[in-house]
């Protein structure tokens, strides 16, 4: 008998997550090995059982599932199929990204479509890696069309999720594909993702760039020390000293430095 597909389920609402468990345990070949009913539980389930397959809800409270994503470790990515209701523009970038889906309400034949999408997917191994960098490569055109604003950013510490809220951000810095989160008690997180993408999902007014690399909280900048050439450093209160670049100052200055 062929080795049944492991499923896991992730939608923070109880009857979506009983309905695609009962339609799945339709299916022989199938076992689901758990349910998760946010973002946070969906990392650390996916993680620990290794699925074959991930159902993930789109839309759910503080790590959705473009997120959960975001916050699996590369080589623990399954196959994902997202499940949503109806978005044209997500749609289009999933089958742009050739990532499955499912729209609410899920109709079972569909829901066999996907299982046997799954399974030709998984007999090909190959596939399996270049899944998981389509899956991102939609999470990421999903999220620069249509940027919702962050209250608080999710980020990775050990095998916990930890929920940073975005006004005890002081500063911002990019490092190659990371960005580096310095908090107002000094403390540092680390996350995956795009200066320009998170830059669009802050609210403006509260930050504004000091170099390309470089994003502060203008509430948290205690100090504007002029330099030689035009430019500036500035000072915030957790103590971190950022230099301003040259096009930047000029920002810095008709923004901050005007009465």
């Amino acid at each position: 008998m062929t080795e049944r597909l492991r499923v896991v389920i992730a939608d923070d609402e109880r009857p979506a997550r009983s309905l695609l468990r009962a339609m799945l345990g339709n299916f022989a070949d199938v076992n689901v090995v758990g349910e998760a009913e946010n973002g946070t539980e969906a990392v650390e389930l996916i993680e620990r059982t290794r699925p074959d397959l991930a159902l993930l809800d789109l839309q759910m409270p503080e790590v959705d599932g473009l997120g959960v994503v975001r916050l699996l470790r590369k080589d623990r990515i399954p196959l994902v199929a997202f499940v949503t209701a109806y978005d044209q523009y997500a749609v289009s970038a999933f089958e742009l990204n050739a990532v499955d889906y499912l729209l609410k309400p899920v109709d079972p034949a569909r829901l066999r479509d996907t299982i046997n999408r799954a399974q030709e997917r998984l007999e090909r191994a190959e596939d399996h890696v270049t899944s998981a960098d389509a899956v991102r490569a939609a999470a990421d055109t999903i999220e620069s069309r249509d940027p919702a604003p962050l209250t608080r950013i999710p980020v990775r510490k050990r095998n916990q999720i930890v929920l940073v809220p975005v006004e005890q951000i002081a500063s911002i810095i990019a490092d190659g594909e990371l960005l580096h989160l310095h908090t107002a008690k000094n403390e540092k997180h680390t996350i995956s993702y795009r200066l320009k993408d998170l830059e669009l999902r802050l609210t403006a007014a509260e930050f504004i760039r000091l170099s390309r690399g470089t994003l502060v909280n203008v509430g948290m900048i205690d100090r504007v020390t002029p330099m030689t050439g035009g430019t500036y450093v500035v000072v915030l209160s957790n103590g971190q000293e950022l230099p301003v670049s040259r096009i930047q100052s000029r920002v810095l200055k008709d923004r901050l430095l005007r009465l």
